[in-house]
């Protein structure tokens, strides 16, 4: 069974002048467009592929292309639409799926594991209305400042560690693969990544913990807000409420209907000056990681990239 996404990513505006999102550009070697890269390639590698064993007159199994065109929305229906699907499909023998990104394009990558996630909506309620900060300001509660303490609770917002409560276990083999990769390359593992001049990444200064952050860890990014006005607008107003949408990655073992539920009592109790806390659930997902390879099937690996990247 392959697997893959024919659908994109937002446009994320701006583009680069003389680049836009539905008008493909080539600069030498690179192509530039929505969804470029994120994920069209997929159905027409494993054509390709396929194809390739066949004009050398190798022997292939049957195959199952399966796309999806939902996969940026979360997936809601992919379940069911394989279920739907199973008497087409069969029994796997093995499930490729072709969605992930490469470290680099010298040699042969798998990916080991993926974490999961789950999306929150928090809003944080305090006046009936807005007021003139002059007039109430240090009187009703602000509710940007109480968000902050709340986001506290499960993202140190000094040096972004997660609370207790999404830390897991690490398992030996991810440990060597972090060992690996903090060897491989140096910086290169968060270096190869357009900075601010002078920025430094979480953990620089120890690349195995850093991959391991990246990899294994669970972190949050606020991807979303309402409820602050553009800064051309803003007046001197203490707003009723504020509001952010939170995308939190899970660690790949982790269930994220319990996380949430722990998330969702941290978020909501003991609110400072008992301001109105609501929380509204997205989508979530469970992330995997891989089991060990049996010897013959890591050694295969191992060939194979060999061979095709000469040694590398």
């Amino acid at each position: 069974m392959l697997y893959g996404h024919l659908d994109k990513q937002p446009w994320m505006l701006p583009w680069r002048e003389g680049l836009g999102p539905v008008k493909a550009v080539i600069e030498g070697d690179w192509l530039f467009g929505r969804g470029g890269a994120d994920d069209g390639y997929s159905p027409f590698t494993c054509m390709l592929a396929i194809k390739n064993l066949q004009n050398q007159g190798k022997n292939h199994p049957r195959c199952a292309l399966v796309l999806e065109t939902e996969e940026e929305s979360g997936s809601p229906n992919l379940l069911t639409l394989l279920d739907l699907a199973k008497g087409a499909i069969g029994a796997p023998d093995i499930m490729l799926c072709m969605d992930s990104g490469a470290f680099d394009y010298e040699r042969l990558w798998i990916t080991s594991s993926l974490r999961g996630i789950t999306i929150m909506d928090l809003t944080v309620e305090a006046a009936g209305q807005g007021y003139h900060s002059g007039e109430v300001g240090g009187v009703i509660p602000e509710t940007f400042a109480i968000m902050r303490s709340l986001l506290d609770r499960i993202d140190n917002s000094a040096t972004q560690e997660m609370c207790a409560e999404l830390a897991v276990e690490t398992p030996e083999h991810v440990q060597a693969e972090a060992k690996f990769m903090a060897e491989l390359d140096g910086d290169v593992i968060w270096r190869k990544y357009k900075t601010q001049e002078g920025m430094v990444a979480i953990n620089h200064d120890n690349l195995q913990e850093l991959y391991l952050n990246n990899v294994w860890r669970a972190s949050m990014s606020v991807t979303g807000q309402a409820g602050l006005p553009d800064m051309s607008v803003a007046g001197n107003v203490v707003r009723p409420a504020t509001s952010v949408r939170l995308s939190i990655r899970l660690s790949p073992t982790q269930d994220p209907a319990v996380i949430t539920d722990i998330l969702e009592k941290k978020l909501t109790e003991n609110v400072p000056h008992n301001a109105k806390v609501t929380i509204r659930r997205g989508g979530s997902g469970t992330g995997w990681c891989r089991n060990v390879y049996q010897p013959w099937f890591d050694a295969a690996l191992k060939k194979a990239g060999a061979e095709f990247y000469d040694g590398k």
